[in-house]
């Protein structure tokens, strides 16, 4: 796994490149993925604002996300995380969001989501997201950082450089 301030050094450039800006709707990292962007003297040109979005309230009163979706879908699911990015991209001067929920655990694992599955959403304003599930390993920081790491690259491969 490429080093974090790697990753988001890359992401900065190319949105600086296009001339673009970034939202994070962020779910198990916490604002980690923000934290990785924001540590980059200067991202106030690239980066707009990231979203913490823990509980299913928030997710439903900052981002919008439909409580159907919730309670149908669960909060660590594609569709979820999709209406995230949607959300983000709305309360934002952003064109490009990244949103992510998942179980970090120790706890939380449900049948069929157990701990370390992770959902992360990308989308470009007036494209179809791009949304995948990962199961990823370890201990709830080995987890964390894996998610981080993801959505920073699946953030290079929609700017065209992953």
């Amino acid at each position: 796994m490429r080093a974090l301030e790697e990753l988001a050094g890359r992401v900065g450039g190319l949105l600086l490149e296009q001339n673009r800006k970034l939202v994070t709707a962020e779910s198990c990292t916490g604002g980690w993925v923000a934290k990785c962007i924001t540590d980059i003297a200067g991202s106030s040109a690239w980066f707009d604002r990231g979203f913490v979005t823990y509980s299913n309230r928030a997710k439903r009163d900052m981002l919008g996300v439909a409580a159907t979706t919730l309670e149908t879908q669960g909060a660590v699911s594609e569709a979820t995380v999709c209406e995230m990015a949607r959300g983000a991209l709305a309360h934002s001067a952003a064109d490009i969001a990244v949103a992510i929920s998942g179980i970090a655990g120790p706890d939380g694992g449900l049948p069929g989501k157990p701990v370390g599955t992770v959902c992360i959403a990308w989308l470009v304003s007036g494209a179809p997201p791009c949304v995948e599930t990962r199961q990823f390993h370890g201990d709830r920081e080995a987890i964390r950082r894996q998610a981080v790491a993801r959505a920073l690259e699946g953030l290079l491969d929609v700017l065209g450089a992953g």
